[in-house]
């Protein structure tokens, strides 16, 4: 393989020293038309092959911009689909990486064709097997639904370029008034793109990622654990609000691998490892802290669409992959805004259903209040929950003790309220209360979190849950 093309060298700075072995790489484009066959192609614009990541079998495709602007034709994507064909057979991951102009003009229906065929081994691969997508430079038209078909994409926080349409085909906009084509927006916006950073930076953290997956669905994504697994959590009971800190609290050795980090800042999502096994989490967040311990972002504890959404998605790719999900909960209602209403009741509906339909083994930690539906559909008891585990000062109910006695006590003094709503505290949202009735399995200190949780896990390994027989639901 040749290294001095830049695609080569992204597949030789992602992979371990000298690993990658190259299929096709005589392949060359068949057309003619609009002397092409004056063109040289060399592996018709793309690099694809083989290597491994700490040791694990992973297939990597990379687009050499330095041959016709990395444009997809017939061969070029032939060469990408045949590679999902061997990734499938040996199940392992497919790791694109992307820098294109898009559809290669001169080669028309039959590029078209190719990009219909990437998608078909795309959709087939889902679910079986992890795809990951690092764009680099442009990535627009019918390219972005590559990205918009694997499980995880990483955005080039300068260069590169993402979109269906270009920012000045958009109706009333060009792009010095609004960029839809750069990261900041495909991240933050869109929520298309899970993490943005400079190119050494993207294939590391591809590297760390491989790394807390499972190679394909039938695998176990397992390492020895050096942590130790009672270890104390004594900081967390400080982090219920930014979470993502809770997370990296429980985590073997403080590692949480957070997923689409700019996006619904109010949801967090992404995989921690307990006792060696990988675990995905969700967990609802109102601050987000930086790196010098400063207040960033303050949320209400609600869910918002973006958030459930979010939250919906990773659910399922954790549940198509066998891996286990841990959910932290801290709400109290939903979002109330226009905008937000728009989508808020399709979008909780898809968040109850990813927990629902999810068996794998789930774990949920109430570690403030859980309020209402809200607290329903954030893998409680009554969707699914395998155990519930609870920290003494949290509070479960129907809504805030001072809002229930409003309205239990209509019309009525506000001495009559107050001491309403400390009878309704009390009675109905202390977590005791809940633990009475089922609701809630055991209730712990909240830095014994890390040991609990790891013995809930362990206890559901060998989990086996069954489903009403259906080709598959429609949430």
């Amino acid at each position: 393989m040749s290294t001095t093309s830049q695609a080569s060298q992204r597949i030789n700075a992602l992979l371990d020293e000298n690993s990658f072995v190259e299929i096709g790489g005589l392949v060359t484009a068949r057309a003619t038309d609009f002397n092409l066959k004056q063109t040289e192609t060399p592996s018709d614009g793309v690099v694809t092959g083989y290597g491994v990541i700490d040791g694990n079998l992973v297939y990597v495709y990379s687009q050499d911009a330095s041959v016709m602007n990395g444009s997809v034709g017939e061969m070029h994507a032939k060469k990408i689909a045949n590679l999902y064909d061997l990734a499938l057979k040996t199940g392992a991951p497919v790791i694109g990486l992307i820098d294109s102009a898009g559809l290669r003009l001169q080669e028309a229906t039959d590029a078209l064709n190719g990009f219909g065929e990437i998608y078909m081994k795309q959709t087939l691969a889902s679910g079986v097997i992890p795809q990951i997508t690092a764009v680099f430079g442009s990535c627009g038209g019918g390219l972005a639904v590559i990205p918009g078909l694997t499980d995880f994409t990483f955005m080039e926080e300068k260069k590169a370029k993402l979109f269906v349409n270009s920012p000045n085909a958009l109706a009333g906009n060009e792009i010095s008034k609004c960029d839809t084509s750069a990261a900041a927006f495909q991240s933050e916006e869109t929520g298309l793109v899970d993490m943005v950073a400079d190119e050494a930076s993207i294939l590391a953290q591809i590297r760390q990622l491989v790394s807390v997956l499972p190679a394909n669905n039938a695998d176990l994504a397992l390492e020895d654990c050096t942590d130790d697994l009672n270890r104390a959590c004594a900081e967390i009971a400080n982090c219920v609000g930014d979470t993502s800190i809770a997370l990296t609290q429980i985590a073997d050795n403080g590692v949480f691998v957070e997923v689409k980090q700019n996006y619904a800042k109010d949801m967090v999502v992404g995989f921690i490892r307990l006792n060696g096994a990988t675990i995905g989490a969700v967990a609802n967040r109102t601050e987000v802290y930086n790196a010098d311990g400063e207040v960033t972002d303050k949320f209400d504890a609600v869910l918002s669409a973006r958030g459930a959404e979010k939250a919906a998605e990773f659910i399922n790719f954790c549940d198509a992959f066998d891996i286990p999900v841990l959910s932290l909960t801290n709400v109290t209602g939903f979002s109330a805004t226009k905008c937000s209403e728009k989508r808020m009741a399709k979008a909780v509906s898809k968040l109850t259903y990813a927990f629902a339909n999810a068996t794998v083994p789930k774990v949920n930690v109430i570690i403030g209040k859980a309020y209402g539906s809200a607290y329903v559909a954030m893998n409680s008891k009554a969707i699914g929950a395998d155990i519930t585990i609870a920290w003494p000062n949290a509070e479960i109910g129907m809504m805030d003790a001072k809002l229930a006695a409003k309205i239990i006590c209509d019309g009525q003094g506000s001495d009559a309220i107050d001491s309403c709503a400390k009878e309704y505290a009390a009675l109905q949202n202390n977590v005791t209360s809940a633990a009475k009735r089922g609701y809630v399995d055991q209730i712990v200190e909240p830095v014994d979190t890390r040991k609990y949780v790891i013995g809930a896990f362990e206890m559901l390994a060998t989990k086996s849950e069954g489903r009403p027989e259906k080709k598959h639901g429609t949430v």
